[in-house]
């Protein structure tokens, strides 16, 4: 259960994330609101995952799995570059968050 609620909190920080960029500097009131409440809510499941499951596992996946995902959403949708290398960055962050936790696995 405490992976489904991480899983949750890291999706909820990549909505408001998103949501960000289109807040224009928190200047417009939808995306703001957005934002706020959507890293409320993943504070909230993330504060919740950890009592059940280690900081050090919990913040390796939730901020490994945030940034490559924002990483690709912005390449994607966003119009920002996708180059080799900034793709090979996105590939180590994951690499980085699975050598994290092959400790936490025995």
């Amino acid at each position: 259960m405490a992976y489904v609620t991480l899983a949750c909190a890291i999706l909820s920080e990549i909505l408001a994330t998103t949501a960000m960029k289109y807040s224009d500097g928190f200047s417009r009131l939808w995306p703001s609101l957005a934002t706020a409440l959507g890293y409320l809510l993943a504070f909230a499941l993330l504060a919740q995952t950890l009592k059940s499951m280690s900081v050090g596992t919990a913040y390796a996946i939730w901020s490994g799995a945030g940034t490559a995902v924002i990483a690709m959403i912005g390449m994607a949708f966003l119009g920002e570059s996708a180059s080799a290398l900034k793709l090979l960055g996105v590939l180590l962050v994951i690499a980085g968050v699975v050598v994290l936790n092959l400790d936490g696995a025995h």
